[in-house]
């Protein structure tokens, strides 16, 4: 009868291992090469980049080139279409670039049931000093997301120009304090296609690149993941930063990660490039109730080991 007793306390707990980790939070970046109104007729890559973002809690989405208007709101119909146990809006930077031929959009695509659009602000290309530093200037929003440890944070967006890599890394730097003081918040996530490997950021040059000296700041996706769909590369040109100890303390361990989707919906290459060149990065933000969690998987392993205990005393005794 203990032996039972017993074994229905560990299939209790590992039932509740398995809620808490499907209550993480996921934060997620894919630039998505070109999405337009062409590759929004596409319905078999809209199915995939629909299934890759309704992963997502809070979705950051860059190279949109969205010029009439049309690619977002049929990407937003399709979510919520395809998961309608959330529902999915956007938020969406004006259109950026220094020439009226090539211009792109920041688009964050997020859930409102878990989490609430609190402030947005378009960095400006005029501040003193600046001297233009950005092709494309970081397009930051502001969320409140109860149910997570962090509860409310910063997210700023950044796709580098591959050929002035370094000068815009060391640039948003600056974006950082400037955001740090107008909301006074510690708070911070940098995330986006930084190009920040390979031949675009030399290794001599990464002592220039303040966002990569700092102590403060954490570098979350690991330096030899491939986030790039072609098998001719390998470079992790995709990046999550987070400002600070305790947005830090926030995250999951080990979740920072590219989710290779081409291998996840058994794509060929062909196939994969027609979504992206690129596989989006991703992380997890702890549950509020992970050290609750934690303390009472604490007292249940306690007790499991007090009841295994007291069973093996009993047979040693018989």
């Amino acid at each position: 009868m203990r032996a039972s007793f017993l074994l229905l306390l560990l299939t209790f707990l590992v039932s509740v291992c398995d809620v808490q980790g499907d209550t993480d939070f996921r934060i997620c970046a894919f630039n998505l090469h070109h999405f337009g109104d062409s590759k929004s007729k596409k319905t078999n890559v809209m199915h995939t980049l629909v299934r890759i973002i309704a992963r997502c809690d809070v979705c950051l989405l860059q190279e949109v080139r969205d010029s009439q208007g049309k690619a977002v709101p049929e990407l937003l119909s399709r979510l919520n279409s395809y998961d309608p146990e959330h529902d999915y809006a956007s938020v969406s930077s004006e259109r950026l670039g220094r020439t009226a031929s090539y211009q792109e959009q920041y688009v964050f695509v997020y859930r409102t049931d878990t989490v609430t659009l609190s402030g947005q602000y378009q960095y400006p290309d005029d501040l003193p000093g600046d001297v233009d530093a950005f092709a494309r200037e970081p397009f930051v929003v502001r969320f409140k997301a109860p149910s997570t440890d962090i509860r409310e944070f910063v997210l700023i967006p950044q796709h580098t120009t591959p050929t002035n890599t370094t000068k815009e890394l060391d640039a948003l730097y600056d974006v950082l304090e400037h955001v740090k003081a107008m909301w006074q918040t510690e708070n911070v996530m940098l995330l986006g296609d930084f190009n920040a490997d390979c031949g675009y950021l030399a290794k001599k040059n990464r002592k220039n690149v303040r966002l990569l000296t700092q102590r403060e700041l954490y570098w979350l996706i690991p330096e030899k993941a491939d986030t790039t769909v072609r098998s001719t590369t390998s470079c992790t040109y995709d990046r999550i930063v987070v400002h600070g100890e305790r947005f830090a303390r926030a995250i999951v361990p080990s979740s920072a990660k590219p989710f290779n989707f081409q291998l996840q919906y058994r794509l060929t290459e062909e196939q994969a490039l027609e979504v992206s060149d690129h596989y989006p990065v991703e992380v997890l933000l702890r549950d509020i109730g992970h050290k609750a969690f934690s303390a009472a998987t604490y007292k249940f392993l306690s007790l499991c080991l007090y009841v295994l205990g007291h069973l093996v005393f009993q047979r040693l005794m018989c």
